[in-house]
């Protein structure tokens, strides 16, 4: 395997995901909704890769996760697992695929699982959720959390601002989180929270919690793999380091095949049999 900084190729798994935090060393996750990208995300040395339901975004060109189905989400789990050998594979249940009931919940996760061949599960929420949680751990399927801004709950929230930043709404935040904990998810998103906050939980969880927006504090960090590649424009939160500017190259590359064929340099006579 050619990683940067991978000796261990072994399979990555929930439970070597509480090992790297107990140890002290950082998780690196990035989302992946397709074959290609995922095969050279696992390749580069990324632990964890989460089928976000952020394809809505950037797949589809929606303006929210909502419009997400299971089998949109099963159909994108599916192609990154077949690019992946080495890195964890989570995927998201989509809008409406928990919400309802722990019945339909955990019916949903097993469907998903089965499908797709993920290694893990993501779901929104605290205390409104954690039956169902319960009932998806219960059947057997690990479970990673997400709290802090959940983008599933946006027209709820009407902003896609900072969350927790007041009293009330931290300590929720915290005891959603010893929740989680408690009833066994194996790790916790934290999104777009203030960077104290979020290390004060990262110390009290026996399970490591993955921040984006978070700071610096957390157990490990995640982006959206076409921001952090700068594929995307106009999208610049605080939060974001672009590690490359692939829009630029990608236009510069497509404009000069058009060029080519427009002026007949493309094909050549060693591009041609």
């Amino acid at each position: 395997m050619s990683g940067y900084l991978v000796s261990d190729t072994r399979k990555v798994t929930t439970h070597r995901f509480v090992e790297m935090k107990q140890r002290g060393e950082k998780i690196s996750m990035l989302t992946s909704y397709d074959y290609t990208t995922a095969s050279i995300v696992d390749g580069a040395g990324v632990d964890g890769i989460l089928v976000g339901d952020s394809a809505s975004n950037v797949m589809v060109g929606n303006g929210t996760t909502l419009p997400m189905t299971v089998e949109q989400m099963i159909y994108h789990a599916k192609s990154v697992v077949n690019g992946v050998k080495r890195a964890l594979v989570v995927c998201d249940m989509p809008f409406g695929s928990y919400q309802v009931d722990r019945k339909e919940g955990v019916k949903n996760a097993i469907k998903i699982m089965k499908e797709s061949g993920c290694d893990a599960l993501k779901l929104e929420g605290g205390a409104e959720i954690i039956d169902t949680v319960k009932g998806i751990l219960d059947a057997g399927i690990p479970v990673m959390g997400h709290l802090g801004l959940t983008p599933q709950s946006i027209n709820k929230f009407g902003t896609y601002a900072v969350r927790a930043k007041d009293d009330a709404e931290a300590e929720k935040l915290l005891a959603d989180a010893r929740l989680l904990d408690e009833a066994g998810c194996f790790s916790v998103v934290l999104e777009k929270v203030p960077a104290a906050l979020a290390s004060r939980v990262s110390k009290e969880l026996t399970v490591p919690t993955i921040g984006i927006g978070a700071g610096a504090g957390t157990d490990g960090q995640i982006l959206v793999v076409a921001d952090m590649l700068g594929m995307t424009k106009g999208f610049n939160p605080r939060f974001l380091r672009r590690y490359a500017d692939l829009n630029t190259v990608m236009t510069d590359a497509i404009g000069q095949y058009v060029t080519d064929v427009k002026d007949s340099t493309f094909p050549n006579e060693n591009e041609s049999y």
